[in-house]
């Protein structure tokens, strides 16, 4: 039987909430949980002390807490929820695998080596400030280039190699490789090096100064774009890279174009926030089933808000010890992700039984 509502004449009727009413409930609550965001912290804000701050009219302790840190927190979660969402639906797409993420390729992995050389490595070699370091552009030009070392190796492979499950699991071997130098290099580094590594690896959304969110905001916009341009491709590629074939698309150009957008913001967001667990591949899912639709006209833009929507709400949650304490951001995606993906695993079994 169909589902649906029955209706007093014997026929089925089925309740759908129109996508345009779904994007206005969106940017509702994504623009309350901004103003959550910006007012949660170890000071106490209220609503009236922010608009103050916008006025210029508020005392100078408060509109420095909002627009030396508040803000730049906020916008830093609004930016690395759409980047992280937009890449997962991209790799769940192209490798047709609901469980894949933005780091499925090694991004992440490349960049965390990137990290370990500056930390790890150089620093034991050097004597400097580990905090001049993990505060410095040193830090993200480091994972830049250790995911770009990556992202390099995965060109090459997709370049010479037809079937894209052979790229992923190439990709998934060469993060293990990459991990595996990590996990070395954190053997032989002394106590100190390696707590500053393993806080780097927590995430986090509150160290980016202005400028470098002007640098993050330029990557991930530039990731983002690229991403509306193949939405097209995408579309074309949900049944397979024969079908998308048969339509004319030229499939290995067009997994290049799709690597280079989910490298560039997957990358950008681990240089500046460190790794971020499972919004990339919980957001994906939670939008489809919002929206109810397979198509990615609806899911770019409704994956951008759901992932901004999510990690907003994650910081917020990361802020509730109170006292100056503040979880790891990656421990409260991870709560949130895990049991988001135990569902729709179990409700995907269950549906599968019943068809």
């Amino acid at each position: 039987m169909d589902s649906g509502k029955k209706v007093s004449n014997g026929s089925t009727k089925s309740t759908v909430i129109p996508r345009a009413t779904i994007f206005i409930l969106l940017i509702i609550v994504l623009a309350c949980l901004f103003i959550v965001d910006i007012l949660t912290g170890s000071v106490d804000l209220g609503f009236k002390d922010l608009l103050r701050s916008l006025a210029g009219k508020g005392d100078t302790a408060t509109l420095t807490v909002i627009r030396d840190f508040r803000l730049p927190r906020a916008l830093t979660a609004l930016l690395a929820g759409m980047a992280l969402s937009v890449s997962g639906l991209q790799m769940q797409t192209v490798f047709r695998n609901p469980l894949a993420g933005p780091y499925v390729l090694g991004i992440s992995s490349g960049a965390s080596l990137g990290v370990a050389i500056l930390i790890l490595g150089l620093s034991s070699f050097i004597s400097v400030n580990v905090a001049i370091i993990m505060n410095s552009w040193a830090l993200v030009i480091a994972a830049w280039l250790g995911a770009g070392l990556v992202l390099v190796l995965i060109m090459i492979v997709s370049v010479r190699v037809r079937d894209i499950m052979t790229v992923l699991i190439l990709g998934i071997m060469f993060a293990s490789a990459v991990s595996a130098i990590v996990s070395i290099m954190q053997y032989f580094s002394n106590e100190s090096l390696l707590k500053s590594f393993v806080i780097w690896t927590m995430g986090s959304l509150g160290n980016l100064s202005w400028k470098q969110l002007f640098v993050l905001s330029i990557s991930v916009l530039a990731g983002l774009l690229i991403s509306v341009i193949t939405i097209k491709m995408l579309n074309a590629l949900l049944l397979g890279e024969d079908y998308a074939r048969s339509l004319g698309l030229k499939v290995r150009s067009a997994r290049l174009l799709i690597f280079i957008s989910t490298s560039i913001m997957a990358g950008s967001v681990t240089a500046f926030c460190g790794p971020l667990a499972f919004i990339g591949i919980a957001v994906p899912h939670i939008t489809r089933l919002i929206f109810a639709s397979s198509s990615h006209n609806y899911l770019v833009p409704g994956t951008m808000i759901c992932g901004s929507i999510a990690l907003l709400a994650s910081d917020i949650i990361s802020q509730i010890p109170g006292g100056g304490r503040v979880l790891p951001v990656n421990s409260v995606t991870a709560l949130i992700g895990i049991p988001v993906l135990v569902w729709i695993i179990i409700k995907r079994n269950k549906f599968i039984r019943l068809s």
